[in-house]
């Protein structure tokens, strides 16, 4: 059946319906929604993207905010524990130590001896020694046992201690180098190092027992087995690994190489026994097994 068209010629009724189709075709929803589709998902796109591009500032604003106040928080701490370490310092034994080897020093001032017949190393380890014997009460604690469960760790517990008796005995340490006079002196690099392995000795056995056992007060223990050391390094110990020797044996500078390794040791053991232990568990017990 033929159909006049509007501009005056004739169309098919298949051909109109066809043509309605394509036009209909053209302006269907569907192929909208195509041609829409591909903005809406970049504006997805683009507005998943915002978030992602806002987090890492965000991230990182909040890691450097929480940075800085626990950093604020660790020194507030620290603040706050200063006077209480200061009153439970055992200041009785430290002052002992520190008159004991000031006395030693200034003995031949005492004594009014010549100056040439000082025997200054020997006055200066014996000093040495006294300031270390003082040293290995340093972490007494009576209240041991009830300050481990504060939540302040061991290491800035001891790190405190340390931080107070270490200015201290340096201190007398130099006053008793002063009080030797210049002319029977003895080097002051090797003797210094001489007395900080001792004092580092008497830190280190002193940190080994807390952290090992139970006691609450090693310093009795420890001071005495320094004690015993010194004696057996000056009476006991090989001429091949001699450590007491005077400045004009040719072994000075071997034994004081020695020394230096004595420190670091001593250094090293100390620092690993400043941590608390993850399980408590003192040495007896595991022996008793």
């Amino acid at each position: 059946m033929r159909v006049a068209a509007p501009g005056g010629g004739a169309l098919s009724r298949g051909a109109g319906a066809r043509a309605q189709s394509g036009a209909g075709g053209t302006r269907a929803p569907s192929g909208a929604a195509d041609t829409r589709s591909p903005s809406r998902s970049a504006g997805t796109g683009t507005q998943s993207k915002a978030p992602g591009t806002r987090t890492p500032s965000k991230a990182s604003g909040t890691g450097t905010g929480t940075g800085e106040p626990s950093r604020r928080r660790t020194y507030a701490v620290i603040r706050a524990l200063l006077r209480p370490v200061w009153r439970t310092l055992p200041r009785r034994a430290l002052a002992a130590g520190a008159i004991l080897g000031l006395l030693l020093a200034g003995a031949p001032w005492l004594l009014s001896v010549s100056r040439d017949s000082w025997p200054g190393l020997n006055i200066l380890r014996a000093a040495a020694l006294a300031f270390g014997l003082g040293l290995a009460f340093l972490l007494d604690d009576p209240a041991r046992h009830t300050t481990a469960a504060v939540p302040t760790r061991r290491p800035v517990r001891t790190g405190l201690r340390v931080a107070f008796a270490v200015p201290f005995t340096a201190l007398c340490w130099t006053a008793a180098l002063l009080l030797v006079p210049e002319e029977v002196r003895p080097p002051l690099g090797a003797v210094t190092l001489e007395a900080a392995a001792v004092a580092a000795l008497a830190l280190a056995g002193a940190a080994v027992v807390v952290r090992c056992t139970e006691v609450a007060e090693p310093g009795i223990a420890v001071s005495g087995v320094l004690l015993g050391a010194g004696l057996c390094a000056a009476l006991l110990v090989p001429d091949r690994w001699a450590l007491v020797v005077a400045v004009n044996d040719p072994r000075w500078d071997g034994a004081h190489d020695r020394w230096a390794g004595i420190l670091v040791v001593a250094v090293v053991v100390g620092a690993a026994a400043w941590a608390e232990p993850l399980r408590r568990q003192s040495v007896m017990a595991a022996l008793r097994r």
